[in-house]
């Protein structure tokens, strides 16, 4: 079901806010902040201080990873009341790796306008100064921080062929980086940090010489790093086995033929009978 996004309705607004440079704030976002009645915020002090700087005065409720599903009552109770509300994270752009699907979600299930105003975010400014492929890319977010469950997800990605994106604390960038390289190999990676401040700094090379160089670095990061580029070949494989390979890696024996199928360039009955009469 289409739903206009301007219809004099009451709409919840997620606004992206500047992720270093108080520049990067559009003169639409201050227009909507000015024009809300009330501002969701990860964090309520980073977001007095944002509106501070605009000479805003604005009312601002608590809402991050640990309260927000409890602040859906909240928000309805204003759009109810046809009021406009505002919703932000502490920097960047909310529901991209931040604080905000819960809210958005209730919002767009009870009826209302949800509105996403372009603007900040690091992932797009890490990407276009990385120097790797841009056509197509995945954008994955921060890896789990418990090594054995980052080091699964990696081993789910690393056949990917398009560029990935992730985020990444600083105390665990070494750990990460570490990972990669066991898993993906020795490929082709950028990491931007401190994105549009003064020292934003660009690291460019592969994972091993990045991770000499970037030791002690500080600052949230983005990781962008090479697709699979590595061409696969199977001949060296029985059918079983490449179906084997497959399931290995947790598809269905169903799929997993499919699959096989794909790569041969044969039937999938033909693929299904090898399998089954030579095991």
């Amino acid at each position: 079901m289409s739903q206009k996004s301007y219809n004099n309705t009451a709409t919840l607004y997620l606004i992206p806010t500047p992720i270093g440079n108080l520049d990067d704030m559009t003169p639409r976002a201050i227009n909507i902040l000015n024009e809300v009645e009330v501002v969701f915020s990860e964090d309520t002090r980073v977001t007095q201080e944002l509106l501070h700087h605009f000479n805003i005065k604005k009312r601002c409720i608590a809402s991050h990873d640990h309260n927000e599903i409890l602040n859906k009552d909240k928000l309805l109770k204003y759009l109810e009341m046809g009021n406009n509300v505002g919703l932000v994270s502490d920097r960047g752009t909310p529901v991209i790796s931040d604080p905000g699907f819960e809210l958005a979600k209730v919002a767009i299930s009870s009826g209302y306008n949800v509105v996403g105003l372009p603007g900040a975010t690091a992932l797009i400014p890490a990407l276009i100064m990385s120097g790797l492929d841009s056509k197509h890319f995945l954008f994955y977010g921060f890896l789990d921080h418990k090594e054995s469950k980052r080091k699964k997800e990696l081993e789910e990605l690393k056949s990917f062929k398009y560029t990935i994106i992730f985020y990444e604390a600083p105390h665990r960038i070494t750990k990460t980086l570490n990972n990669m390289l066991e898993i993906f190999g020795n490929r082709n990676i950028s990491i931007s940090r401190e994105i549009s401040k003064k020292f934003e700094e660009v690291y460019r090379g592969t994972i091993s010489d990045v991770i000499s160089a970037i030791e002690g670095a500080k600052g949230e990061m983005v990781i962008i790093v090479d697709g699979d580029k590595e061409e696969k070949t199977f001949e060296h494989l029985t059918i079983v086995e490449h179906v084997n390979l497959y399931i290995k890696e947790g598809k269905s024996s169903k799929d997993a033929i499919k699959l096989v199928a794909k790569d041969r360039n044969i039937s999938k009955s033909e693929v299904y009978n090898a399998y089954h009469i030579e095991r």
